[in-house]
């Protein structure tokens, strides 16, 4: 089981410091406790709340074999995304999200192959056969496709939800996702709408603390998730093999 954080906890990372409040959302309010210094203050009891439903809904689906894609381009967020995603090796953006990576998947899918196979052609030396210059000019063109998709390489299909943090910096990406209907788990700060986001996080979206104690939860919850499958993937095992043995006992 995961274990959330106490309120001391989320306080001692920054996650209740919100924006200034001439940057307040109203779809905010019922998120915040009071001001500070000019500065909205996070009701972190709520962000108790809606981050253990949150959790929980990153664990069921994850069971189900669902694909999420962590999405966090900001400079604060960069770094913790990246590790995370890698160390659990599920696909990611850190670079600027490109127009069309979900309504216009097809297109994002050759761009995906392209990447793979240059790849592999400068891995298996296949690129010695050209020139310094040419060589030159295909290692410039796979560091722009690495840019634009080297942290998605591994998707053959849609994500089925996505972790974003900052959802008024990611205004592309919550905008296709939205028009397909795919679910957003969201980190979403005091001057953001929190009704574009199916699972939304109140927290501070800039402190380095606050992102990367978050991030962390959700790793645990996608591990959580793969626990689970692995449990039931064995049940399924042992049941169908129960019932070979039944059947033989039956012929016999």
């Amino acid at each position: 089981m995961i274990k959330i954080p106490s309120v001391t906890e989320l306080a001692k990372a920054g996650v209740h410091l919100g924006h200034r409040t001439t940057k307040r959302h109203p779809n905010m309010d019922p998120y915040i406790y009071g001001i500070k210094n000019t500065i909205h203050v996070i009701d972190l009891e709520k962000t108790t709340e809606e981050l253990t439903k949150a959790l929980q809904f990153i664990i069921e689906k994850i069971s189900e074999g669902a694909t999420i894609l962590f999405v966090g381009t900001k400079a604060p967020a960069k770094d913790i995304v990246k590790t995370q995603a890698e160390k659990l090796k599920v696909p990611y953006v850190v670079e600027r999200w490109l127009g069309g990576t979900l309504t216009n998947f097809q297109t994002i899918i050759k761009l995906i192959e392209k990447f793979n196979k240059m790849v592999s052609d400068k891995e298996g030396e296949a690129l010695e056969k050209y020139t310094k210059k040419e060589r030159h000019e295909l290692d410039k063109e796979l560091h722009r496709l690495e840019i634009m998709v080297g942290g998605i390489r591994t998707l053959t299909k849609k994500p089925d939800l996505l972790y974003i943090i900052d959802i008024g910096n990611e205004k592309t990406a919550i905008r296709e996702t939205r028009r397909l209907n795919i679910p957003v788990v969201g980190v979403v700060d005091t001057n953001a709408n929190p009704e574009l986001v199916n699972w939304p996080i109140p927290a501070n979206d800039d402190a380095i603390k606050s992102i990367e104690l978050i991030t962390k939860l959700v790793a645990e919850a996608i591990e959580e998730g793969r626990k689970k499958t692995k449990i039931k993937e064995k049940g399924e095992t042992k049941e169908k093999q129960e019932k070979k043995i039944t059947t033989k006992k039956d012929k016999k």
